[in-house]
């Protein structure tokens, strides 16, 4: 009696299912950056080299069809050399950096004894700490930075205190300043620093600073001998995370900052808002990814053919 035929399954090889599922998880990312990074990025492109009329929406179209059938691409490059030539966008320009570069330097300074205490800290207290470090974000980023008004004011509690104990005549002028809008950064990027460095530091094998301590080196020169070089990927990378969005911010500069304090997001949101210049915008989002991204980039790349 013959037996009935079955139709035997082609296994896939272990290797190829794992390429495969590998290649999907990382195009997720890709995918992501592709929608919302890349394409919102090439609209920015092209309404930089439009020009702005009074219309919805307040800019021409670059390319357009001629009564021959031939396709024209007209670029207009006015709006970044308007960027180049007019020195309030050169003021708003070295005032974000300036501004971003600082709190990016105080949070580092900040952040790193905190990381290095957390990271020495035991396995029961350090989740205690580490939620301590991201506890002001279940709180409303825009209620945190309302909260620094209601400190920073003439009337507030820093000036309150200070003239209750005799320690100045007159309220400080802390609101309105750069000194705010610094403070105001500092203290709502500081996880973003904290938290890389904490995981750069508790990567660090003690051994090797049971090694140099066995070898009679001291506390200071094994932390700048061992502790600090073997961080500095965590440093690098917080500096990333606060530097990137601090010099794009604009709700802290507007709530904190004075008119004087000008800075690439107010500006970009006058030109979009109020000025209805959106080539001028598009260009100055545009010049502002290029300062930022292509420096990282370059050095990244200069990194792993160094390594």
């Amino acid at each position: 009696m013959k037996r009935p035929f079955r139709k035997v399954r082609k296994r896939v090889p272990y290797d190829i299912l794992s390429r495969r599922g590998h290649a999907l998880i990382t195009a997720i990312p890709y995918i992501w950056l592709l929608v919302f990074f890349l394409i919102p990025c090439l609209f920015l492109l092209r309404i930089s080299f439009s020009d702005a009329i009074l219309a919805r929406p307040p800019y021409t179209d670059i390319v357009s069809i001629l009564p021959e059938g031939l396709l024209q691409i007209r670029l207009n490059i006015s709006s970044y050399l308007t960027l180049f030539r007019d020195e309030l966008y050169q003021r708003g320009l070295i005032t974000s950096f300036a501004i971003a570069g600082s709190s990016t330097f105080c949070c580092l300074l900040i952040g790193y004894p905190m990381a290095y205490t957390i990271a020495r800290s035991s396995e029961k207290v350090r989740p205690i700490l580490q939620l301590l470090v991201i506890l002001p974000f279940w709180t409303s980023f825009l209620i945190r930075v309302y909260a620094w008004i209601a400190l920073l004011s003439p009337t507030g509690v820093i000036n309150g205190l200070f003239l209750r104990f005799g320690l100045i005549s007159e309220p400080l002028a802390l609101m309105q300043t750069p000194f705010a809008v610094c403070l105001g950064i500092v203290y709502a990027y500081l996880p973003f620093m904290v938290l890389p460095l904490c995981v750069s530091i508790t990567r660090i094998d003690t051994e090797l600073l049971d090694a140099a301590h066995d070898l009679g080196c001291r506390p200071l020169k094994t932390f700048l001998a061992i502790t600090l070089p073997l961080s500095f990927s965590g440093m690098i990378a917080g500096s990333v995370l606060v530097f990137i969005p601090a010099i794009g911010e604009y709700v802290i500069p507007e709530l904190l900052g004075g008119s004087e304090t000008l800075t690439i997001g107010r500006i970009v949101w006058n030109e979009f808002f109020v000025n209805m210049s959106w080539p001028v915008a598009s260009a100055l989002a545009i010049l502002l990814i290029l300062f930022v991204v292509l420096p990282i980039s370059c050095w990244q790349r200069w990194r792993e053919v160094r390594a």
